[in-house]
C-alpha cells in the first residue's frame, strides 16, 4: 500500500471509532502530518502535532525528560515513547504517534544514519525500530510509510 492508502485507512478507522490523534515529529519534520491532512475528513480526527526537531522542544513542549535524552539519546525507544505520550497528553487525544531518528548524512553519537524509532501510544502501544537505507529523503519517506502502515495495522487489528 502507499502512504496515501495507509493514511486513508487511519483516518477512516479513527472516524468510525470516534477516536483522535496527535503526532510528535522529529525525523519526519511534518511529513506525517502532511500525509494525514491530504485525506478528506482528517480534521475530524487529527487534532495537530508538534515538530520537535530540537531537544529543547522535546523537553519543554512534549515533556521528554532530560534523563531519557542523556541516558538513551534522542534517537531511542525511550525518547520516542515519551514524545508520543507527551503529545497525546498535550492534545488530550486517544492516540499519539512520534518519530525520531537520523536521516543522515553521517552518524550521530555513534548511531548509524537510517536509524529510526517510531512510537504509537494509545489504547494499545507499540514501538518500531528500523534501519533504513538511502539518503535523507528516502529515510524520512520510509519512516512516514512505516508509521502509517503500523498504525493502520494496529487499528485494523482492533476491529
Amino acid at each position: 500500500m502507499t502512504v496515501h492508502s495507509y493514511a486513508k485507512v487511519v483516518i477512516d478507522a479513527l472516524a468510525q471509532r470516534q477516536e483522535t490523534l496527535a503526532i510528535a515529529e522529529s525525523l519526519t519534520a511534518g511529513g506525517l502530518g502532511h500525509a494525514l491532512t491530504r485525506i478528506p475528513g482528517a480534521s475530524v480526527v487529527f487534532l495537530g502535532g508538534v515538530i520537535a526537531y530540537s531537544d529543547s522542544v522535546k523537553i519543554d513542549v512534549l515533556g521528554v525528560t532530560e534523563k531519557a535524552i542523556k541516558e538513551h539519546t534522542v534517537v531511542s525507544e525511550k525518547v520516542a515513547q515519551e514524545m508520543a505520550q507527551g503529545v497525546r497528553a498535550k492534545f488530550a487525544t486517544t492516540w499519539g504517534i512520534s518519530t525520531t531518528g537520523i536521516a543522515g548524512p553521517g552518524d550521530y553519537q555513534g548511531i548509524a544514519a537510517g536509524t529510526v524509532w517510531i512510537a504509537i501510544v494509545g489504547p494499545t502501544s507499540e514501538t518500531l525500530h528500523l534501519q533504513l537505507e538511502g539518503g535523507r529523503d528516502q529515510v524520512r519517506e520510509g519512516a512516514i510509510s512505516s508509521a502509517m502502515g503500523a498504525f493502520a495495522r494496529i487499528l485494523s487489528a482492533r476491529d
